[in-house]
């Protein structure tokens, strides 16, 4: 081809239009950018979380804007048609890719919205933590259904797929048996998921006893949770324990708890003067949320009595600390006012019974 013919073709269109394409896509393309960044500002200002990671959608609407523009310079290349078809159909995968992947961040940047808008760490706490546990799972579950959907997607766009798939639809029925039975732990995981999600027998910061272990829920996936431990450690359990497993839930309706101290004290110590000291001891801490200080003798034995004080707390953490410093407390009021007020073991010495017991191994001897 010499340059007259070239000079013909351009003025012809056949590479006039491409080449007005190239410069208006990239036009497209920082004009795009420029409204993105204006709109996360605008967004930005309007509402009280500004912490929302708006960036989190910057490199898939500028990737988008790239697809647009690789589709229009597509219709317009002089190219075979056997190669614009494969440039098509790339583009295509690369399109749902794409898509799957804006909507995966938009879905992280909801959730994202949502936990600032309602955090979990305030005093609030009931309705926040519902709805950071339902959103954190729906996030997950979307995710999942997004990837297999653009998979399929993806798979569904290549003819061969697309017959085979529609040969084996007939047989679809024993096939779900069969990958039922072969896995059936992972759906039965993957069910469980989607039923913590739906009655919520956890929550995000749910306080719970694990395996005997007490800890914070800081994490709930569709497969397993993680419990941080009260020492900092984390326990990872399978979700289906909290289905099919009892446990304790210090949190489920309220943050509010009970904590008990008992004290064995000597018969002689009066019970009415430790129970002022009580009320006085709790008065004095901000531990003490004013809800409930009581106190019992719950048990005698020949040897002491069992002393019980109940006291509340605005949450598990407070509780521990007030336990602590009661139990400290009433054991210094007791040393300090009522030095014998400790169990003692008495003993008696019959001296009749002593003299007949000597005469008794005489005889024997």
């Amino acid at each position: 081809m010499n340059t007259s013919e070239l000079f013909r073709d351009f003025m012809q269109g056949t590479y006039l239009v491409p080449l007005l394409i190239v410069p208006l896509s990239l036009l497209f393309f920082f004009l795009a950018n420029l409204v993105f960044k204006k709109a996360i500002i605008r967004i930005r200002a309007s509402i009280k979380e500004r912490a929302v990671p708006f960036e989190l959608l910057a490199w898939p609407f500028r990737l988008f804007t790239v697809l647009i523009g690789l589709g229009a310079l597509l219709h317009y290349m002089p190219l075979s048609t056997d190669l614009k078809e494969l440039l098509r159909h790339a583009l295509l995968i690369a399109s749902i890719i794409e898509f799957a992947w804006l909507l995966m961040r938009l879905i992280m940047v909801v959730e994202q919205f949502m936990l600032q808008h309602y955090p979990t760490s305030s005093s609030q706490s009931e309705e926040s933590r519902k709805i950071a546990t339902h959103v954190s799972l729906a996030r997950k579950i979307l995710n999942v259904l997004i990837v297999l959907f653009a998979v399929s997607g993806v798979l569904m766009s290549f003819d061969t797929v697309r017959q085979v798939g529609l040969s084996i639809l007939a047989s679809a029925g024993i096939a779900g048996v069969i990958l039922g039975f072969a896995a059936q732990k992972s759906l039965g995981t993957l069910i469980a998921g989607i039923q913590i999600a739906i009655t919520q027998p956890i929550r995000i910061d749910d306080i719970v006893v694990v395996e005997g272990e007490q800890g914070r829920i800081e994490e709930i996936t569709l497969t397993y949770v993680v419990v941080k431990l009260w020492d900092e450690r984390r326990m990872i359990a399978p979700i289906t324990w909290f289905i099919d497993r009892p446990f304790e839930n210090w949190s489920r309706n309220s943050t509010a708890l009970l904590g008990t101290v008992y004290l064995y004290t000597d018969y002689n110590v009066p019970p009415d003067e430790i129970r002022r000291e009580l009320e006085r001891i709790v008065a004095s801490t901000p531990l003490w949320d004013g809800r409930v200080v009581k106190m019992h003798v719950t048990n005698t034995t020949d040897k002491s009595v069992e002393i019980r004080a109940l006291v509340s707390g605005r949450n598990s953490a407070d509780v521990w600390e007030l336990r602590s410093f009661v139990r400290e407390q009433l054991v210094s009021f007791i040393g300090k006012d009522y030095p014998g007020g400790l169990p003692k073991m008495r003993m008696e010495m019959d001296q009749s019974g002593a003299g007949a017991s000597a005469a008794g191994i005489d005889e024997i001897a």
